[in-house]
């Protein structure tokens, strides 16, 4: 089955009650049971919910998995996987990395005595000086968050099992339209679910996806015991968004080639963070790993100050100053201020997350508005 086919009908089926098309919206918190221990495999929603049930299937089949968990929120589904450290262990990460990502393993989990290390992973070699007895989880993102840096997903992946590390890749900014990591090699694979799979800006939600039946059962008992699970009208919602996903990245796709290719001939920018652009490092391990590079782009402005930057983010029309990404609107965000405000200057400043940066999120809208607008607030 291809992926759009997938995408609207995968793990779906008309509701047996009265054969309706999209799955029904299960708002229930409980079960009737025929017999104490007898029930027709629902107890209590926390564990189960229909709607959920239809969307996690339907989720691990887009991304060619056997098991998806999908929770609350995306700091949710990275906090599952935390779960399965103990005090003493270690995690390999990248230098690059999702503030909030940051923020739970460094001022949540690294005070029960888990050690993290952030690594520039542009060279998958770099992490084995850092690997030893005490290492269990290499975490990462793939394109990342902000400066668009491309892990090699294989070349990992064989490092870790080498080395009997759990291997996750966040895969939110490629979705599984353009990237399926467990294909290379991949444990488990995250997703804001917010983001892309989403795709409106109205539902808050993570999801992890597995082909490994022992991780499974593990994130299943944190999952149920922890209780970070969506309800089942955002349950809903990401189905619906779904069955647009093929279209709406295709869309994503077209349009951040273009404004790529737009703001790489401005006078007034710096430097592109573009996974498509021939001269961005590791693009020819995007060619190899993504069906296409996406709609995220980052840019520094040439010369500007802080306050240069903030006039410029707050000038647009089209594109909204907001947090947040991969909606069917363009966003434009100040990484510094805004999404990666928990990462400490001196970290963030290493790998280019600096106070002239912005980062977009290109929307489906037509794109010579989008250029347009480009052009006006660049004239700021």
């Amino acid at each position: 089955m291809k992926f759009g086919t997938k995408a609207i009908h995968a793990g779906l089926e008309p509701d047996p009650s009265t054969g309706a098309v999209m799955t029904p919206i299960f708002q229930t918190s409980t079960y009737v049971q025929e017999s104490p221990g007898k029930n027709k495999g629902y107890e209590y929603a926390r564990g189960k919910n229909p709607t959920r049930m239809a969307l996690q299937n339907n989720i691990a089949a887009l991304e060619n998995g056997k098991h998806c968990l999908c929770f609350s929120s995306g700091m949710g589904a990275i906090d599952a996987v935390a779960k399965l450290l103990r005090p003493g262990d270690e995690v390999i990460t990248g230098n690059d990395l999702y503030g909030g990502t940051y923020r739970i393993f460094e001022r949540v989990y690294s005070q029960y005595g888990i050690k993290f290390h952030y690594i520039d992973l542009n060279k998958p070699e770099n992490v084995l000086p850092y690997i030893n007895a005490n290492t269990k989880l290499f975490w990462v993102e793939t394109p990342t968050n902000p400066t668009m840096q491309i892990v090699d997903i294989e070349a990992c992946a064989a490092i870790s099992k080498k080395h009997n590390l759990t291997f996750v890749v966040d895969n939110t900014f490629a979705s599984p339209y353009l990237q399926n990591p467990l294909d290379l090699g991949a444990d488990i694979v995250m997703h804001s679910v917010t983001k892309y799979l989403g795709g409106h800006s109205d539902v808050v939600m993570g999801a992890l996806i597995t082909n490994s039946d022992d991780l499974q059962q593990k994130l299943a008992f944190i999952h149920n015991s922890c209780g970070a699970v969506p309800g089942p009208m955002d349950s809903f919602l990401v189905l619906r968004g779904i069955k647009t996903l093929h279209l709406r990245m295709e869309r994503h796709c077209a349009n951040g080639k273009q404004i790529a290719a737009f703001l790489s001939s401005h006078p007034r920018i710096e430097k592109v963070y573009y996974p498509g652009l021939e001269n961005h490092p590791n693009h020819d391990i995007a060619k190899k790993q993504m069906r296409d590079f996406g709609g995220m782009i980052s840019v520094t402005i040439k010369n500007a100050t802080l306050e240069d930057t903030f006039k410029i983010a707050s000038s647009f029309h089209v594109f909204s100053l907001a947090e947040s990404l991969g909606g069917v609107e363009s966003l434009v965000n100040h990484p510094v201020t805004m999404t990666h405000a928990s990462v400490p200057k001196s970290e963030r400043e290493k790998v280019g997350v600096t106070d002239n940066l912005l980062r977009f999120s290109v929307g489906v809208e037509d794109i010579e508005d989008l250029i347009a607008d480009l052009k006006q607030a660049l004239e700021k």
